[in-house]
């Protein structure tokens, strides 16, 4: 009888451990509370947990890609990795391939920031460099791109942005509101950084490929059960101190 249970739960791991991966692209560009990247690796973060337990809940080993944003959608496209997280259909305008998407996740809050509190009509700005992110798209301020009033000035992460703000390198930048947050708390009173107009709000979430190899329908039913149980904002608050709903996109 012992040897007969030994051999089916051999049987049983054997069959766990051959499962593959469900591979997730993390954006190099990417910051913490988003995620953090050591050596090449996510090690923590909301993005990273929120996969991570996607992964474990879905009976898969989970394998991070860290890519440079650019490059996330050509190897969607090419197989290379399996969901990817933290994005929308309108950021994506000639999206090409066979894909499903989750509900919405998250809420994300693009700000202009500064060290100076003052608020800021867009148009009012004067001929200046912007602090940007390199690929980013920022649909409200690219008319002002385009007619030259205000010029890219790209770092690799959103990370490089920030500091490079902090250094006064160009008076504005842009952020999203977990970012921001996140730097705030770090720094002393008198060197925070303010949001000075609001540049975007959206709803992003999560798309998988629509591969047979995958078990695509149970990983958008549990992304479903995670944000419907409260386990999506229980880890946002886990880095944010908050269950703020403009962290959160709403219930479906």
């Amino acid at each position: 009888m012992r040897s007969t249970l030994g051999a089916l739960l051999l049987i049983c791991a054997n069959g766990v451990a051959s499962e593959a991966p469900l591979r997730f692209s993390i954006a190099d560009s990417w910051a913490m509370p988003m995620v953090q990247i050591e050596r090449g690796r996510p090690v923590q973060g909301i993005l990273h947990d929120v996969m991570l337990s996607l992964a474990t809940q879905v009976g898969r080993p989970a394998e991070f890609h860290v890519l440079a944003r650019a490059r996330v959608q050509s190897a969607m496209e090419h197989g290379e990795i399996d969901i990817r997280c933290y994005t929308a259909q309108s950021w994506l305008p000639n999206q090409s391939g066979d894909y499903l998407w989750s509900v919405p996740l998250w809420f994300q809050r693009d700000l202009l920031i500064s060290s100076d509190p003052a608020p800021v009509t867009l148009a009012n700005l004067t001929t200046q460099p912007v602090g940007t992110v390199l690929s980013y798209r920022y649909p409200t301020l690219q008319p002002l791109f385009d007619n030259g009033r205000l010029q890219r000035d790209d770092a690799r992460s959103q990370d490089q942005v920030l500091q490079k703000l902090l250094a006064g390198r160009y008076r504005y930048a842009v952020s999203n509101q977990w970012t921001l947050d996140w730097l705030n708390h770090q720094l002393l009173p008198e060197r925070q950084l303010h949001a000075v107009a609001v540049l975007q709000e959206q709803n992003v979430g999560c798309y998988v490929r629509n591969d047979p190899t995958l078990p695509v329908q149970l990983i958008l039913q549990t992304l479903l059960k995670m944000k419907m149980s409260g386990e999506i904002g229980d880890i946002i608050k886990l880095y944010t101190g908050t269950d703020d709903a403009s962290h959160t996109a709403p219930a479906p």
